[in-house]
């Protein structure tokens, strides 16, 4: 006969207390869920089950923390224990197996040590509205991104995730046809770039972004065969970029107060190659209006703390548009978290 008896209903009071002792400890769990991906464990378990021992010893690891990490993991929806002391893969741990298309590389980069020390100190950003990743590290954080390549490249790898994962939402909602050349601006490594020619033939592309950017960029082009209709070079979108029929940039806006990304969409307003025709696509977030929860709400706060940037709504898009003689066109939903903002010469 059981020993075990069913557990009696939660009363509001300690449903509320687990609520707010989850949101204290944010911390602990992504610090576990880095843990298992510096030490490989979703790769380590593609191949089914296995028992934490065999895990621990070849990840060179300790068994007994090892397993403690696992467990809570698991507690959490992240693995299985299928038996006492064996994990297997479950949907979300298969999304953190690293290669194309999955969440390893932004899982790592949101759980880095470099971010996660900046949001230790929020409150000096909710006290002044200026980023604490400056405040922490005593200088912007992209600068601080070209001072250390390791960071870095952990950053890239985590935004060509996002963009692996993101970037087939956005083909199957958003029709690029028509557009001769596209210019990426700030386009890391080139996934979602990239992308876009494979579906397009016809089409060609400029993949603009900084210097300690452009090699990673240039070896994923030549990769996927585009050398002949995609070139990357070295840029600051503060100061100018490359000509182009329209603009395509994932995740760059939000990185900037509106005073900063004024700039930066006047300079892609001033070299489109036909104002008429010309389109300036961001792929964001879209904040929706109302109380409820919105993963987009989370990744503000990534802005605030972190380059000094902010998501926004629909109004919010508009207006920032007006003030770069642009227009919103329309707002294209993808099954992603993010949508297509268009925007065309006012």
């Amino acid at each position: 006969m059981s020993t075990v008896t069913d557990h009696p209903p939660v009363p509001p009071e300690a449903a509320a207390a687990q609520l707010v002792f989850q949101f204290a400890s944010g911390h602990i769990m992504a610090s576990a869920l880095r843990s298992a991906l510096v030490f490989g464990i979703p790769d380590r378990l593609a191949d089914g089950p296995r028992n934490v021992a065999a895990l621990a010893a070849e990840a060179n690891a300790n068994e007994d923390a090892l397993y403690r990490v696992l467990r809570m993991l698991a507690a959490f929806g992240i693995f299985v224990e299928s038996s006492p002391r064996v994990f297997e893969l479950n949907l979300p741990g298969q999304m953190l197996r690293s290669g194309p298309g999955t969440l390893a590389g932004l899982a790592r980069w949101i759980s880095d040590a470099m971010p996660m020390r900046a949001h230790a100190e929020m409150e000096h950003s909710v006290r002044t509205g200026q980023p604490a990743a400056e405040h922490v590290y005593g200088m912007p954080v992209f600068e601080y991104f070209a001072k250390h390549p390791d960071t870095s490249e952990v950053f890239n790898a985590g935004m060509t995730s996002f963009s692996a994962a993101v970037i087939p939402a956005v083909l199957e909602a958003y029709d690029f046809s028509g557009i001769g050349t596209l210019v990426d601006v700030a386009g890391g490594h080139g996934m979602v770039l990239t992308s876009i020619l494979k579906q397009y033939p016809s089409m060609s592309g400029v993949l603009v972004d900084l210097d300690h950017v452009i090699a990673g960029a240039r070896a994923n082009i030549e990769a996927q065969g585009l050398s002949q209709r995609c070139r990357a070079e070295a840029g600051d979108f503060f100061k100018d970029v490359p000509p182009g029929d329209a603009y395509v940039m994932k995740h760059i806006i939000h990185d900037w107060d509106d005073d900063r990304a004024v700039p930066i969409l006047n300079n892609t307003r001033a070299r489109l190659t036909n104002p008429a025709s010309g389109r300036i696509l961001l792929l964001e977030a879209v904040i929706q209006s109302g109380p409820g929860p919105d993963f987009g709400k989370v990744v503000d706060l990534e802005m605030l703390v972190m380059p000094g940037g902010r998501e926004r709504t629909a109004d919010e898009f508009a207006a920032l548009f007006s003030r770069a003689g642009l227009r919103l066109s329309r707002i294209v939903p993808t099954a992603s978290a993010l949508s297509v903002i268009e925007a065309r010469v006012a």
